[in-house]
């Protein structure tokens, strides 16, 4: 009788070593994903990071910036961390999530084909592509905006519409770009209001107005103006000669990562050329300077990025938000 159940007690401790190992072993296969990403575009981000890793299941979770960001706040309020990677809009987000002691370095060797800027020095996070603000005009308007003065010419009063960064963080970044240009600098803004500049809620509110006509000019990001303009709306997209800001939806690992190597691996292929290739064929500009842009974007080298100390926009982020909301109101 003891023999028997010393070999009962035997199997089914063995039996449970093997669950763990093998619950340990699903865990090590999984990737959890944080994205703010189109529901589209995330799903075809996954499907191609798993036709070259078959053996990595991925769960993604999908939200806009600011209510993905509540819900990870909240999770880690709670001492839960869910998401091994995550790969959202802005930069800003992702240096205060840096600076808060969330995030993990990686140094993933895809880094050396992309431009300093649009990574993080220590490898906290690195940009996946360039989402850039321009300027969008109606094919039936009388003027052809080629810079960022031109909006403030006499002939554009009361006919220019903007984001407001109260609301979009292309804006908020795009506002901190130009106040750091010395040729434009934090007087701009109020150049922009004495013109009587419109501010709206986000950039699909600008692009509709434009296309509409019911404002012929306006500042909005470049994928919108440029995928219309190709399905025929009367739309033109210029990139103005003083340059462009950019948001540039970076990836990066969670310090409290369950399956680093999964998501070291996620931040290797999104950097790739098949990864930049991939958003090149979703219709936006990648990071990857080599990698072809688009149909409807200008070659890579001849796009002039405005710089902007992230670190810098993120202090001065509250500033910014009231200095406009003086401006332009709510």
């Amino acid at each position: 009788m003891f023999k028997r159940s010393l070999c009962t007690a035997i199997a089914l401790t063995s039996t449970i070593a093997s669950l763990a190992i093998s619950a340990n072993a699903i865990a090590d296969d999984k990737l959890v994903l944080y994205t703010s990403q189109p529901n589209s575009d995330a799903q075809q981000t996954v499907d191609a990071f798993q036709a070259a890793y078959p053996d990595i299941e991925v769960e993604w979770v999908r939200d806009g910036t600011t209510r993905l960001m509540t819900r990870l706040r909240s999770e880690l309020a709670a001492g839960v961390s869910n998401p091994d990677v995550l790969l959202i809009a802005d930069s800003m987000t992702m240096e205060s999530l840096k600076q808060e002691g969330q995030l993990q370095a990686y140094l993933s060797p895809e880094r050396d084909a992309f431009d300093a800027e649009l990574f993080d020095p220590e490898g906290y996070y690195y940009g996946t592509k360039l989402i850039t603000t321009g300027i969008v005009y109606n094919t039936g308007a009388e003027e052809q905006p080629q810079s960022w003065q031109d909006l403030l010419k006499p002939e554009y009063e009361g006919l220019v519409t903007m984001p407001s960064p109260l609301y979009s963080g292309a804006a908020l970044i795009h506002m901190a770009a130009i106040s750091e240009n010395p040729a434009l600098g934090e007087s701009y803004y109020d150049a922009l209001h004495d013109n009587r500049t419109e501010a709206q809620g986000g950039n699909g509110g600008v692009f509709n107005a434009v296309a509409a006509g019911t404002k012929p000019y306006g500042i909005v990001v470049d994928f919108l103006p440029i995928r219309e303009a190709a399905k025929g709306s009367p739309v033109e997209f210029v990139f103005p000669e003083e340059g462009v800001s950019a948001v540039t939806e970076p990836v990066a690992i969670m310090a409290g990562a369950k399956n680093v190597d999964a998501a070291q691996k996620f931040v290797d292929f999104v950097l790739s050329e098949e990864g930049q290739q991939l958003v090149s064929e979703q219709g936006y500009l990648p990071a990857h300077p080599d990698v072809t842009p688009p149909e409807g974007f200008p070659a890579r080298d001849t796009i002039e990025l405005m710089p902007v100390d992230i670190a810098q926009a993120l202090e001065q982020e509250e500033a910014l938000k009231q200095r406009f909301s003086d401006l332009f109101g709510g």
